[in-house]
């Protein structure tokens, strides 16, 4: 699967991106550069089995080891103290990070319920996409009977793209499935 999207992205959309943006240079076409996967686990700190299964989840997600996350400071407001284990996150880059994007895009997103397509409105100015999900359960690798807490997940697109209107113009021709406005 890696390899398809992987193509894709060689065959297609970068001579359509080089003609599209008049680039004249193979190097300054934007590509995927990584995707990072984060999940919020609250009382990770109270609930080892909480961010246990957590890690699982991602990591069946993924298809790569999670690394858990450490509060930085304290909050007395959250019952929260430094060094606290509060989430999980995952750095995918080159082969890993093609195959799931294209389970993201073609499994995954369009499992979610009701689902009308993605807002454009989470562009970071620079060309790199964050979406939200309610739940890890769109992906199949989730088996429902195994989870104890539906969690929703963070998922970061970083490109090499300058502006917005190139990253989504690579998202969108990579098959980002974009509302239309």
């Amino acid at each position: 699967m890696a390899a398809r999207m992987r193509e894709r992205y060689e065959d297609e959309v970068k001579p359509l991106l080089m003609r599209e943006f008049d680039y004249r240079n193979t190097l300054q076409v934007p590509s995927l550069h990584k995707i990072v996967i984060n999940v919020g686990v609250g009382e990770g700190n109270q609930n080892q089995k909480a961010l246990d299964a957590t890690v699982r989840d991602v990591a069946a997600i993924t298809g790569q080891h999670p690394v858990v996350t450490k509060a930085r400071k304290s909050i007395a407001a959250f019952k929260l103290r430094e060094g606290f284990s509060v989430g999980v996150m995952v750095t995918l880059r080159s082969s890993r990070m093609y195959e799931f994007f294209d389970r993201l895009v073609n499994v995954a997103l369009p499992r979610s319920r009701d689902f009308q397509g993605i807002s454009t409105n989470s562009f970071d100015g620079r060309g790199n996409y964050t979406l939200g999900l309610r739940d890890q359960l769109i992906f199949p690798e989730i088996d429902y009977d195994k989870i104890d807490k539906l969690r929703g997940m963070e998922v970061s697109v970083v490109t090499t793209a300058r502006t917005d209107e190139e990253g989504q113009r690579l998202l969108q021709l990579l098959g980002m499935p974009f509302k239309r406005s």
